[in-house]
């Protein structure tokens, strides 16, 4: 999608409205919906993160960026997500995390990115964590700069392909819920992005798609 169309478009995501959990559903994993009726989130104490889902210009056209997190031993090791982290007690607001850790984790600089619209906060259980997502736009072309202790490589996802409903599969794998379980899943490139990311991109496609419909 050709990025100054794309910005005929901003001013109608800005005025959606989000379908939260009914999008969050379509991408998460039976188990995860079973463990949910059973947790107390507030008794749980999570954790807080923010994420930047940001779009932007390459040649043109629309792209949504997404990272690879390195190997590391933890829940999220080697998992596909967005530049994002967790929240730090000096932070001004959850949207400043998003926009701090985009630019610790790709080198975005803040004033480069225009906040459009809080998301859906998601609850992750592995790590005890509540994300709260946020729609950025970069008007300009972007050289990420990837930080190699965090970030192993960078997908820059054209939006036509993100739209495209091909991209969503069945996959079998192993979770900390259980082993070999189908999940639902996006297919971009030759990554497999499920869980809590596959649910925040469910929520960021219907709101995109009803935008271009209105």
């Amino acid at each position: 999608m050709d990025f100054q169309y794309f910005l005929h478009f901003v001013p109608n995501l800005v005025e959606a409205k989000l379908p939260a959990e009914a999008a969050h559903f379509k991408m998460a994993p039976l188990e995860r919906m079973e463990i949910m009726k059973y947790i107390d989130i507030k008794a749980n104490s999570p954790r807080v993160a923010a994420v930047m889902m940001l779009l932007y210009p390459k040649n043109d056209i629309t792209h949504l960026v997404l990272i690879v997190r390195n190997a590391y031993n933890g829940v999220h090791s080697s998992q596909i997500a967005f530049p994002g982290g967790k929240y730090e007690h000096d932070d001004e607001s959850y949207a400043y995390t998003a926009l701090r850790e985009t630019h610790e984790e790709v080198g975005v600089l803040p004033d480069k990115i225009e906040i459009v619209k809080a998301f859906t906060p998601t609850y992750i259980p592995p790590s005890n964590f509540v994300v709260h997502p946020f729609l950025g736009v970069c008007k300009e072309e972007i050289h990420f700069r990837p930080d190699p202790r965090e970030v192993a490589d960078i997908i820059e996802l054209p939006l036509s392909v993100f739209l495209d409903d091909e991209i969503v599969v069945e996959t079998i794998l192993s979770t900390s819920y259980a082993e070999n379980i189908t999940v639902p899943a996006f297919k971009i490139e030759n990554h497999i992005v499920w869980g809590a990311t596959a649910m925040i991109l469910s929520e960021l496609k219907e709101v995109l798609k009803e935008s271009f419909v209105n």
